[in-house]
């Protein structure tokens, strides 16, 4: 088993990098003086980092100084106060993002009457529930519901079973956009990993059979933004492994200013914008995978196993 030391240094350096950068999560504006939607998506991950790092209750003094300040950040001055999501729900209403964005934040205690009343009436459409996505992308849109105390447009059970993972395929026939959809069904079950008893019993089994060798497989290809999400995927499980070569594999990737790459070196980009923007995920995922990875770690002390 990796040393927790490893685990928690790697989310030290990403949260540090990610404070430092955080201006580059502020919305941009299309050719159209619209909101860039696809700046949504790291502010949402940033909130279920934040969300996780004190569920778990393994952040030091530092850890938890930035997260807090990257949080209130995130929620005053880029969303402001909730109103941005507000203004999206109002001219997007069948745009499901800003109830998935919208639930960690609340979920931390931070709420927007407007935001909830906007959600409401966009539910209240047919359109609502008809909307065709990507089986995953369903699962996730229901446990949002689950989680911000409506009923789920489909049931989380029967949108599980029509994933992927929720059918067991053959595991060789597992490409890169399947792994991702494997990891976030896997978070959404298991609410970013706040219950791994979630996880129905025969998907934990498939993961626990082959999980290391898509750990093995991704690291030796050096996608470390795809198995960081593996191996936070490990730690939501009942029974994670922490493989520790995999884990040392990975935190080696990291750059000593605390950016995550996506694979292989970091990037050659001068422009500051760009280079968040390749990697800001891979270095949210390293942030999250620490938390998770050092929880689990510190469970299985002598007199903290269950």
């Amino acid at each position: 088993m990796i040393p927790t030391q490893i685990l928690h240094d790697v989310g030290v350096r990403a949260l540090e990098w990610l404070a430092a950068h955080r201006d580059h999560f502020r919305f941009r504006l299309t050719e159209d003086d619209d909101l860039d939607l696809a700046r949504l998506k790291p502010v949402g991950e940033l909130a279920v980092i934040g969300g996780a790092l004190y569920r778990e209750g393994v952040a030091g003094s530092r850890q938890s100084a930035l997260a807090r300040e990257l949080l209130d950040f995130a929620w005053r001055d880029v969303l402001d106060g909730g109103a941005a999501l507000a203004r999206i729900q109002r001219e997007e209403p069948l745009s499901p993002m800003p109830l998935e964005v919208y639930t960690p934040f609340r979920e931390l205690g931070l709420r927007n009457p407007e935001v909830e009343r906007r959600v409401a009436g966009s539910r209240s459409l047919a359109s609502w529930a008809a909307l065709e996505v990507q089986p995953t992308r369903r699962l996730g849109l229901s446990v949002a519901e689950e989680r911000a105390g409506h009923p789920p447009s489909l049931d989380v059970a029967e949108a599980a079973r029509r994933t992927w993972l929720g059918q067991t395929p053959e595991p060789w026939t597992l490409s890169f956009h399947l792994a991702y959809d494997v990891t976030h069904t896997v978070f959404h079950l298991t609410r970013w990993g706040a219950r791994p008893e979630a996880l129905p019993p025969d998907l934990a089994v498939y993961l626990d059979l082959w999980l290391p060798a898509w750990l093995e497989d991704w690291a030796e290809r050096g996608h470390w933004d795809l198995l960081g999400e593996l191996l936070i995927v490990d730690a939501c499980l009942p029974r994670p492994t922490l493989d520790e070569a995999a884990w040392r594999c990975y935190a080696a990737a990291q750059d000593p200013g605390g950016a995550m790459p996506v694979e292989g070196g970091m990037p050659d980009a001068r422009d500051a914008s760009a280079l968040f923007d390749q990697l800001h995920h891979p270095t949210l995922v390293a942030a999250f995978a620490s938390v998770m990875a050092t929880s689990r770690s510190l469970a299985t002390l002598p007199g903290n196993a269950a």
